[in-house]
């Protein structure tokens, strides 16, 4: 009998401020009428996608909810979800969130991220008596302040923390964020060695490997796709390795066999927001891995539930069931 997955890390308020246009060091800027509180981070984005998946598979949330407006917030737009244990956030510290400035003119958006109690999350902080999962599934590194410090006999305390699920019989999956700087290989490689799963895009991939992926110009190298999977095989993903972007889902499975399935063909205007929808790909594959699919529906499954998510303006709000999101695969392949 299949026992489910948890998703555990980030757990996050975004917060859209939409200003008139951005200001220059010291002027002023006006905030226009719109403010909108979202879910993010990988616990939220995720366990909400694969809940709507599927209503009957049984996940369990790992993170911290704060004493605030923000963590009742969380927490209510969760509990939504009959199918999401909860009992296992924390309630602590402040909620992490993120203001969102987002410039009416430009569409650009700019980032300030607060990780409130997110920065504490470790080990110490998961009820390892009473999870019982299949698949455990954490992200995202390097926004793990606590996890991300060092370990001596692991390399980091993520390590650490992954090499405990496998000891518990759990399969473990790992996500990563995007961004500038050289902490990839630092912080991510010990963590691969301790991972099942590894999901994550081309940015990452190539900043962990050291292949490229994509260059300045933006031209995506397709080509390189195989060996940067192959790296983090060798590097110690034990069963999938998998690398998504906007153009392709590309993976090698427990077999060494190579796999890529070509993102959805969508048309002009079905398109409504792209928040979230790394996450929503990764929930298709941890779902398919729970069911026990082969990898290339996997990537088919992960293609279309990015796809889902692309026709709302929320994360998930445009993500249905499996069998619902699949027939998209149909229509736009």
């Amino acid at each position: 009998m299949k026992k489910g997955i948890c998703c555990a890390g980030n757990m996050i308020v975004d917060i859209t401020y939409p200003i008139e246009t951005w200001p220059n060091q010291n002027e002023l800027t006006h905030i226009t009428e719109g403010i909108q509180s979202t879910t993010g981070g990988s616990v939220c984005n995720t366990i909400t996608d694969l809940a709507r998946l599927d209503p009957n598979l049984r996940l369990v949330a790992s993170g911290f909810a704060g004493h605030d407006a923000e963590g009742e917030f969380l927490l209510a737009e969760m509990s939504q979800y009959p199918n999401i244990d909860l009992s296992m956030v924390r309630r602590e510290g402040r909620t992490s969130f993120t203001a969102v400035m987002s410039n009416n003119q430009t569409k650009e958006r700019t980032f300030f991220q607060h990780a409130g109690a997110n920065a504490y999350y470790g080990e110490e902080h998961i009820d390892w008596d009473r999870l019982d999962v299949d698949i455990f599934h954490i992200g995202y590194i390097l926004l793990l302040p606590h996890l991300d410090q060092p370990d001596e006999e692991y390399g980091t305390k993520m390590a650490r923390l992954l090499h405990r699920a496998q000891k518990q019989g759990m399969k473990t999956s790992i996500d990563v964020v995007s961004e500038a700087g050289d902490r990839f290989a630092r912080l991510v490689t010990p963590a691969l060695k301790y991972a099942d799963y590894c999901i994550i895009n081309e940015l990452e991939a190539q900043q962990t490997t050291g292949i490229c992926l994509r260059d300045e110009s933006g031209t995506l190298h397709r080509e390189n796709m195989p060996a940067a999977l192959q790296k983090l095989k060798a590097l110690g993903v034990s069963t999938w390795a998998v690398i998504h972007c906007p153009e392709v889902g590309c993976g090698i499975d427990e077999n060494g066999q190579y796999w890529e399935v070509p993102s959805l063909k969508l048309p002009k205007g079905f398109i409504q927001g792209t928040v979230g929808a790394g996450d929503a790909f990764c929930a298709g594959v941890l779902y398919a891995a729970e069911m026990d699919m082969p990898m290339e529906k996997a990537l088919k499954l992960g293609a279309c539930t990015a796809a889902a998510s692309l026709r709302a303006v929320g994360a998930s709000d445009g993500v249905e069931t499996a069998e619902e999101v699949l027939k998209l695969y149909e229509v736009y392949r």
